[in-house]
């Protein structure tokens, strides 16, 4: 008799650990219509009265229904088992009343625990707000209020933005236009400080430069004076206003985009050539139409086959040398940020800034000027150890696939507290250990 009666004491204490809420004790347990019902009650068994403080006497049971955190991929209704206590004092003014727990809160739908891990859900794993509503069984404003309370405290918290020595700037499409609405646009701040993965500091709506001058003037000047370097797409809007709000911040121009600028002049010098010679945009057959994607690719990462194919195509569709010439511009721009040392990639910059805009050929002349009234964000990439652009845009990638899985949002406000929390937070997730080589703990 005396062993049943421990081994049930024993398992009422692993079950308590597995169920894992503070000030809570389990009862019962059973799986009920594919969902697991957990009877629990507080473990306070004494309480005096909050008003006198004489000490109550039990006067009743109320049973409590709260969705938890579900358990092994079954949904968990706890039932708790609420006392209402009595107050002994003839004298007090109060009677009766109903214990309390920090965990479930009065009137509560979902568990303080299952309202935090909804949070997490929808920050860290990007999980949509109508999935977790369905997978808990409650309404889509019960879990919003859930993720709004828990996480916007973690997105307004100042220290998220300390640190901070560098900036990305890029614009995206949050709304895309629709019978009652053009197609609405933000500006997506990332960090880009150096040793740490970059992360998105705040989203605005708008894509102009004043847009970005409010955002950073808004700042405190300590936190201004902390910026080095600010990498930018060639837009105008966005170098205005880093020149008005941070004039000491060193501007780079991203790599991608004036390597991607060359390609774009090269497409157009092709597309006129075949225009002239063939009256027709480029065709399956046509030669120079042919090889439009081995023009764009690196001389270095072409195979003799593919030289080969774009000697020929040059020789039969480009009889005034225009695409070749083009091409190899496109080359040489691209040679600059693969040369061996940031001296001899500055040289190689240089060179092009002062022969491309005196090229006989319209198109390449235009990338010249362009580039040149680049010049100091240009030259900028080689004295800061090649600062780049390119987490903002692989931090747009998470933004439309944020946005592509939610369907799209309606509310500004909300769009920016979801991308936040996705791309915003550090959440602290600790790194689950590997099961191989692990040895059981609780073996007998």
């Amino acid at each position: 008799m005396e062993h049943h009666a421990t081994h049930a004491r024993t398992q009422d204490i692993t079950t308590t650990r597995l169920l894992g809420l503070p000030g809570f004790r389990v009862l019962a347990a059973g799986e009920v219509g594919g969902e697991l019902e957990v009877l629990v009650e507080t473990d306070r068994a004494v309480t005096g009265c909050p008003s006198c403080g004489v000490v109550a006497t039990p006067h009743a049971r109320r049973a409590t229904l709260v969705r938890d955190v579900p358990s092994a991929g079954r949904p968990v209704l706890l039932v708790w088992s609420k006392r209402v206590w009595r107050c002994a004092e003839p004298a007090c003014a109060t009677r009766t009343w109903s214990e309390t727990s920090e965990e479930i809160r009065p009137r509560a739908t979902l568990s303080e625990r299952a309202r935090r891990w909804a949070c997490r859900r929808v920050g860290e794993h990007g999980d949509t707000v109508a999935g977790l509503a369905g997978e808990l069984g409650v309404g889509w404003g019960t879990v919003w209020r859930a993720v709004e309370e828990h996480g916007r405290p973690l997105v307004e918290d100042p220290d998220r933005l300390e640190g901070v020595s560098a900036l990305g700037v890029d614009e995206h499409v949050w709304q895309h236009a629709g019978p009652r609405r053009r197609t609405q646009f933000a500006t997506g701040i990332v960090d880009l400080s150096p040793g740490r993965p970059a992360r998105l500091l705040d989203v605005v709506p708008g894509r102009t430069g004043k847009v970005y001058e409010d955002w950073i003037s808004a700042r405190e000047q300590d936190w201004r004076d902390g910026i080095a370097v600010a990498a930018l797409d060639p837009f105008r809007g966005y170098a205005n206003a880093l020149h008005a709000a941070l004039p000491e911040a060193t501007r780079v121009l991203d790599a991608f985009h004036v390597v991607k600028l060359g390609n774009q002049v090269l497409d157009e010098v092709r597309r006129r050539v075949q225009q002239d010679q063939l009256g027709h945009r480029g065709h399956k057959d046509d030669p120079l139409f042919e090889v439009r994607r081995l023009l764009r690719r690196g001389a270095d990462t072409l195979t003799d086959k593919q030289r080969a194919r774009i000697e020929a195509a040059l020789q039969a569709g480009d009889p005034g040398w225009e695409v070749t010439i083009a091409w190899h511009c496109a080359q040489r721009l691209r040679a600059v940020y693969h040369a061996p040392t940031p001296a001899a990639g500055r040289a190689l910059a240089e060179q092009l800034l002062e022969s491309l805009p005196t090229c006989p050929i319209g198109e390449v002349a235009r990338l010249g000027r362009t580039l040149r009234s680049w010049r100091g964000e240009l030259l900028a990439y080689f004295a800061t150890d090649g600062a780049s652009n390119g987490p903002t845009e692989a931090m747009n990638l998470l933004i439309e696939k944020a946005r592509r899985v939610g369907h799209g949002f309606k509310n500004f406000g909300n769009y920016r507290l979801r991308l936040l929390l996705l791309c915003g937070v550090d959440w602290h997730t600790p790194l689950t250990p590997r099961i191989r080589g692990r040895h059981p703990r609780l073996m007998a």
